[in-house]
């Protein structure tokens, strides 16, 4: 049996104000699960939307400071009185309700502000922030409620690097993809894939000044939905080694460097060094000029420095980029050298062209 769920959304200033009508159907009871800061930007909007209504919550739950499943162990306990959860926040706040939910079998809403808010898969870290494993699942959120006012008022970084994971979709699926014959569910996320990139290098650059200065507009909202709809989309059509490539690989391998963890990168801001890394190994080197110079124009890293790295650090990060599931069916097989090679180059080639 192949399944493929789409979930709904609601997207506006006013989005919250769709709760009841969605959720009651779920359920009386929900728990609110999310980072410190998400959750005391959507909390009061979240409360006032099911006042007087059929749906009680049960609390507000941090939910622990990473995606691992010490901190979905923890919560279990807290929030078994549900009937479902509400997930608010950035990638590791959602996934964690989202495997949380996923090992309960309870529906869950998202408050979005990443693609994680549309997706089925969840990435799962160990305590130090390394990553573990993946949770698969083929059920992602019942609905999710994008607030595009909280986002532009949230802080613009978290913007600034949802734009560098999306473009990474458009470029993963299609290469990890490339010479396969897709089944009708991977030809459909292969073909909407281009909307996570072609949007952002039109808008982008006005999104993030328009996010910067609190302005909800018509640019931010249609970089708002590549980054949430359009990338979770195609995560869900398509099977999980088109959903991931060499720039995620990439992103793996330098979560194993503390300096990652201590200048608090960003996955976002690490995977659009992937993609310049990527596209630069794969020949691409057109399109890696089109968004190497986006990248600049947002302030994106190009360089290893950028991101408190040096060339002595890539045979760990190149090892750790090939010790997970992120190229194990590719178009050409991934070596260390590749990757060692890729970042050089680029790095090389940002620093003389700068």
């Amino acid at each position: 049996m192949e399944r493929t769920l789409i979930p709904g959304y609601t997207i506006g200033t006013d989005a919250y104000d769709d709760i009841v009508n969605i959720c009651a159907q779920y359920g009386k009871k929900t728990a609110i699960i999310g980072g410190k800061q998400a959750l005391a930007a959507a909390r009061d909007k979240i409360l006032r939307a099911i006042d007087g209504s059929s749906i009680e919550s049960l609390g507000c739950f941090w939910y622990g400071g990473e995606c691992s499943y010490e901190n979905v162990d923890m919560l279990e306990p807290q929030v078994r009185e549900a009937d479902m959860l509400f997930a608010v926040g950035g990638g590791k706040a959602i996934d964690t309700c989202k495997v949380l939910a996923h090992r309960t079998g309870w529906p869950f809403f998202t408050i979005a502000s990443t693609c994680a808010s549309c997706t089925s898969l969840g990435i799962v870290y160990n305590p130090d922030g390394s990553l573990r494993d993946y949770s698969f699942s083929k059920v992602p959120p019942s609905h999710i409620f994008i607030d595009t006012q909280i986002i532009a008022d949230a802080p613009d970084r978290y913007l600034w690097a949802g734009m560098g994971d999306t473009m990474a979709k458009c470029y993963e699926c299609t290469i990890s993809s490339r010479g396969d014959t897709p089944s009708h569910s991977d030809a459909m996320g292969i073909a909407l894939s281009p909307m996570c990139s072609a949007p952002i290098l039109r808008w982008g650059e006005k999104a993030l000044a328009d996010c910067r200065a609190g302005r909800v507009t018509y640019e931010l909202s249609e970089v708002i939905l590549s980054i949430i709809v359009s990338t979770g989309l195609v995560s869900n059509f398509v099977q999980v080694d088109y959903t991931t490539g060499m720039a995620h690989a990439i992103y793996n391998g330098f979560t194993v460097l503390p300096s990652t963890e201590a200048n608090h990168h960003l996955h976002g801001e690490v995977v659009s060094f992937g993609i310049l890394a990527m596209l630069t190994a794969d020949g691409q080197f057109d399109e890696r000029d089109k968004v190497l110079r986006f990248s600049r124009s947002i302030g994106l890293p190009t360089r290893l420095a950028d991101i408190h790295a040096s060339p002595s650090d890539l045979p760990a990060v190149a090892e750790k980029a090939l010790a997970g599931i992120d190229v194990r069916k590719y178009p050409y097989e991934v070596t260390k050298d590749m990757i060692i090679s890729g970042i050089m180059e680029l790095d090389e080639y940002s620093g003389r062209t700068k």
